[in-house]
């Protein structure tokens, strides 16, 4: 009978247990992280007899935790994969909606701008015309500065966000390392007995690191885990654990860095940081926001630079030459503003550099590292976006020099420079925060232009000269004014075209209007001729070439067929209140492709920068939809093997709940027999 009793009793308890083990499935069906248990019996030892074994009942051998490390490592790298999507689609879609809203974007206050200015080339005298003109401006300024503001807020939201991601990482890691000692420290785990609350605590503290940063995660002694960045840099191993932290970046303050702290040293883990939330804010500042800051002043530094060339070979209402339409793109203090130094540059940090915007039409958007090696002379200029050496020298002694580049120079200054020392070049990233309007009245736009020709009354042929064309009123190589321009309101000297006879050949001279001077005299026998008139096409009057000793800062056509004795006056345009040549110039420039070595119009270019964005932002979409279904069927397969099945344990309830009945039938029974036993004695 005690032998009957006491297989009842095993069963009793065993199947309680797994009543109790159940139940505990059904109650954290919904708890994160949790993986179904399931109890596992085991026949107790036989006892031997002359007739053969007979059982003694059922054991509980283990609780066993249903999980699958491969499975539980795919929801690992699909939930970084999809933190890293969600976190820089979510960026793009904000800069997107910046970049391409009607109110917010740049494409409307550029349309207005260029349509005021061809609405008053229509009128060129009108002074309510002039101010809608200043005002579309100043539009355009402010759009240009608000975009820029809303870029740096962005960068400053990237940053908050990094911040508060390492603070949290650096929580979970912590947790990760403590939950390493209790795992390692917990009773009968030498026994094969883990502690299986324990496990699923970790497991879901590392699932939630991982939508942070891409991680890897190798098993070790005492069932602990040690944790490293995909490259290997380790985060925790045992119970301790490294601290991950942001700093600013030495080569570019404006960003943050990631760095890793263990062991009382402090490592720059900037380019092993990958995947998750941290890694997606890191690709969007590097592939997105830094390359918008760059394009979006490149198209400020191209609207200022044509701009203000076109105005200032203008003339005003009052007469005079036209001066910045914009802020000066090469003024001292943005060309040094082009400029960062590194922080980790060696003393004595005296290293003078500027970048002198030279063409805006060759201008690339991009960022440069100036590095120096050897004794400090050697140096390379490094492509950031690529990491290709485009181009490299040796300074002279002394340093002064020029680094040119297409679009701009990278002028050496002076100062001390030594080896390992690094210079950050940013042409344009901060221009469109320096553009501002130079022009403050009405009658100081240059509509008009400063000279204006026309052919003598006493002419007997049918030659006619047009309104010539502008080049420039100052030297391009010294950017002082050209000396016939320097005496306000005048040409200095003016001068008279006079057609003459040589020979057969009807040669033109290029006489001073005031002293009657041969400036420059035509000879159809020179080798190669001078000034002579070609019949039956358009002659040009002076050179284009600034580099020439005859280079005037203008250019007139003659056509026809003048006669000997036949003269045409080029003077200054003195009272040319209602010469609207320039402001049709100025408003042209709206649909000129002045970017990309002339294939790209300001609003096209902007263009390009809001489609570039658009096309990153519709990809990122793609991607986070891909990697949002990865992340479920992973999910998925976990559950199907870890997860709660309620039904499952429902019918595990009846069927244990009957196995209970049925072990206390055994001992019921066996209370009877031993009661019938003692009834027979009586």
């Amino acid at each position: 009978m005690a032998g009957l009793i006491n297989i009842g009793l095993t069963g009793i308890l065993g199947h309680q247990a797994a009543l109790n083990t159940t139940g505990n499935n059904i109650t954290n069906a919904n708890t994160p992280g949790y993986s179904r248990q399931e109890v596992q019996f085991e026949t107790q030892s036989a006892q031997r007899t002359g007739a053969g074994s007979i059982g003694t009942g059922v054991s509980i051998t283990d609780i066993r935790r249903l999980a699958n490390e491969y499975l539980t490592q795919q929801v690992r790298e699909d939930s970084s994969l999809f933190g890293e999507q969600e976190a820089l689609n979510s960026e793009l879609s904000r800069l997107d909606n910046l970049l391409g809203g009607e109110s917010t974007g740049l494409s409307n206050a550029l349309n207005n701008f260029f349509a005021s200015l061809q609405n008053a080339a229509e009128d060129p005298a009108s002074l309510p015309q002039r101010q809608l003109v200043l005002s579309e401006a100043q539009q355009v300024v402010n759009r240009f500065e608000a975009l820029n503001q809303e870029f740096i807020q962005q960068r400053e939201s990237v940053k908050t966000q990094m911040e508060q991601g390492v603070k949290d990482a650096n929580t979970l890691l912590k947790s990760i390392a403590e939950l390493n000692l209790a795992i390692s420290e917990s009773p009968g785990l030498a026994q094969g007995r883990e502690p299986n609350e324990l496990l699923d605590k970790r497991d879901e503290k590392l699932r939630e690191l991982s939508e942070l940063v891409n991680i890897s995660v190798v098993q070790a002694e005492g069932s602990q885990v040690n944790v490293s960045l995909r490259n290997g840099q380790a985060l925790v191993v045992g119970d301790k654990a490294a601290q991950l932290g942001t700093r600013d970046n030495a080569e570019d303050p404006t960003r943050l860095e990631f760095t890793l702290t263990t062991g009382g040293r402090t490592l720059n883990v900037d380019s092993q940081v990958n995947g998750g939330k941290l890694g997606g804010l890191q690709r969007f500042e590097s592939e997105a926001l830094q390359p918008a800051f760059a394009e979006l002043g490149r198209v400020a530094i191209a609207l200022s630079e044509t701009l203000n060339h076109q105005h200032e070979i203008g003339m005003d209402l009052e007469g005079d030459l036209g001066g910045l339409f914009f802020s000066d793109i090469n003024s001292q203090a943005a060309q040094r503003g082009r400029v960062i130094a590194n922080t980790n540059n060696g003393a004595p940090r005296d290293a003078q550099l500027a970048v002198e915007i030279i063409d805006s039409s060759q201008l690339p958007a991009g960022s440069w590292s100036l590095r120096f090696g050897g004794d400090g002379r050697n140096f390379e200029l490094v492509d950031r976006a690529t990491g290709e050496v485009v181009n490299q020298g040796r300074l002279p002694d002394p340093v002064q020099s020029e680094i040119s580049m297409p679009g701009f120079n990278i002028r050496i200054e002076g100062g001390t420079f030594n080896a390992g020392d690094s210079f950050l070049i940013e042409p344009t990233r901060n221009a469109a925060a320096s553009i501002g309007l130079e022009v403050n009245r009405e009658e100081d736009l240059a509509f008009a232009s400063p000279v204006r020709a026309e052919g003598s009354a006493n002419n007997t042929g049918d030659a006619t000269i047009n309104q010539g064309k502008m080049l420039d009123v100052r030297d391009p190589f010294t950017n002082s004014l050209l000396s016939n321009f320097r005496q306000d309101g005048q040409l200095d000297p003016p001068l008279d075209i006079q057609f003459r006879d040589d020979g057969g050949q009807l040669v033109y001279d290029i006489v001073d209007a005031n002293t009657n001077t041969v400036l420059q005299a035509g000879d159809a026998a020179a080798v190669p001729p001078v000034n002579v008139f070609q019949a039956g096409q358009s002659n040009k009057l002076f050179t284009e070439d600034p580099r020439s000793p005859d280079y005037l800062g203008f250019q007139f056509e003659i056509s026809g067929n003048p006669r000997p004795g036949d003269s045409f006056s080029i003077d200054y345009n003195t009272n040319g209140v209602s010469d609207n040549r320039n402001a049709e110039f100025l408003a042209a420039l709206g649909t000129e492709n002045t970017l990309n070595s002339g294939s790209q119009s300001f609003a096209e270019g902007y263009a390009g920068l809001v489609e570039d964005i658009g096309v990153k932002t519709r990809q990122s979409q793609l991607d986070k939809d891909a990697g949002s279904t990865l992340l479920e069927q992973s999910t998925n397969q976990r559950e199907s093997v870890s997860g709660v099945n309620l039904d499952e344990e429902a019918g595990k309830l009846i069927q244990y709940q009957a196995a209970y009945n049925a072990s206390a039938q055994v001992v019921s029974v066996a209370q009877d027999l031993f009661n019938t036993l003692l009834q027979s004695f009586r």
